[in-house]
């Protein structure tokens, strides 16, 4: 079986030194930057009170975000392609501390959307420079678990946000932006001494010189299978973003909570699952791309696969328990699809390319995540059930799912 020889051999190549922690540290961050998003839609009764706004204006706040945040996305991920992936990240983090801050401290909602939009710009940067960093550190068979743990991380921030409503409740909404914004400052400060690139030596991109974007953009167009993965990562992202931003408002009403007990069931078991589903996810996948060039593709495409009755019945059940276990069984696809996205596009694009490509997928993402942010405020403004939004992301769970059986990986650095 000659195929299987390169695959043993990549997966005998070991991590190299600092890259367990190089993955530890990045787990701060990134769930610094998703306990933010999430914290705003689970105090969103307590905003809406003290600065006047209609449910549609709500919605734009997440729209605007994810388009500023996926339009610059392709430009954040050249930056990290072209020049120092950790300083990329460390200025982020900086950006991203002072803007958390600033939003504390806004009266209007004018101002609150101008904080929206500078916090797209913000973390624009940071996830793909931050996956194709941990992507340079682990290039044997650690590649998806280390991508899924530093994910965990990003799941632990939108677990966190759900104690949004209750700090609203409890200390005013504005208590959770002023910690959080001293908190980034401190660990950005950590970073500055700890996070390291790459030596140029062990660099597969020659320590990411001359990365052309005209020549990047080129090859990436002509690439068809990278346009198969950027279908399903929007599809997967709409979904993903229907439930974000509209199931604490969703289980509120149809199942009569209050905004605390609203945003904990909405976000605590689904985040904890998906903690659990990219960890069990990356390592599943680390262990079937040994024998199988695509077992880091049929992971994903399977756990979506089984997951989409229940994102289907989310909307139709009348029982809470059996929200929460079909919150449970999507939050696991998602974090078996999240841990295995960067490792994936290593298999389909060069390494030189590899910030930029996450961040085309980040574009496609995140634009269409951000339909899904506004269509809820359209539909609830016409008295509209979300059950709607929810069936049509089921439909999207199954289309992203199936679109992997269309990938066609190869033995890439």
């Amino acid at each position: 079986m000659p195929a299987i020889l390169p695959l043993q051999s990549a997966a005998d190549i070991r991590p190299l030194p600092r890259a367990w922690l190089i993955v530890g540290l990045l787990w701060g961050v990134g769930c610094l930057n998703y306990l933010d998003r999430n914290m705003l839609t689970t105090m969103r009764a307590s905003i809406k009170t003290a600065i006047p706004m209609g449910d549609d204006d709500f919605g734009i706040l997440f729209t605007v975000f994810l388009v500023v945040y996926g339009v610059l996305s392709p430009l954040g991920g050249w930056c990290a392609d072209r020049f120092s992936r950790s300083r990329v990240i460390l200025v982020s983090l900086a950006v991203w501390s002072g803007v958390t801050l600033a939003t504390a401290y806004v009266q209007t909602y004018q101002q609150l959307l101008a904080t929206r939009v500078l916090m797209g710009v913000s973390e624009a940067c940071y996830i793909p420079a931050a996956l194709a960093l941990i992507a340079d550190y682990h290039r044997g068979s650690t590649r998806s678990l280390a991508t899924g743990i530093h994910m965990s991380g990003i799941y632990a921030g939108v677990a966190l946000g759900g104690m949004g409503g209750w700090m609203a409740d409890t200390h005013g909404w504005s208590s959770g932006f002023s910690t959080f914004g001293v908190v980034g400052l401190a660990l950005a400060a950590v970073l500055s001494i700890f996070l390291k690139d790459v030596p140029k030596a062990q660099h597969a991109n020659d320590g990411n010189a001359k990365v052309d974007p005209v020549e990047t953009l080129k090859e990436l167009g002509g690439n068809g299978t990278f346009w198969i993965l950027a279908l399903h990562w929007g599809l997967l992202g709409f979904a993903g973003w229907a439930f974000t931003t509209w199931m604490p408002t969703f289980l509120g009403e149809h199942f009569h909570l209050s905004q605390t007990k609203a945003g904990f069931t909405a976000t605590a078991y689904m985040q904890v699952a998906a903690f659990i589903g990219v960890l069990v996810g990356g390592a599943w996948a680390d262990r079937w791309s040994i024998t199988a060039l695509r077992g880091r593709v049929w992971v994903p495409m399977i756990a979506l696969t089984l997951a989409t009755p229940f994102v289907f019945m989310t909307s139709h059940t009348e029982a809470l328990w059996f929200a929460v276990v079909c919150l449970i069984v999507f939050g696991f696809s998602r974090g078996c699809s999240d841990s295995n996205m960067m490792p994936i596009l290593c298999q389909v694009v060069e390494p030189q390319q590899r910030a930029t490509g996450y961040g085309i997928l980040n574009f496609f993402s995140c634009c269409i995540g951000g339909v899904a942010a506004y269509l809820g405020g359209w539909l609830k403004e016409r008295h509209v059930d979300l059950s709607l939004l929810l069936m049509g992301s089921a439909a999207l769970v199954l289309l992203s799912g199936l679109l992997l059986a269309f990938v066609r990986p190869k033995r890439l650095g």
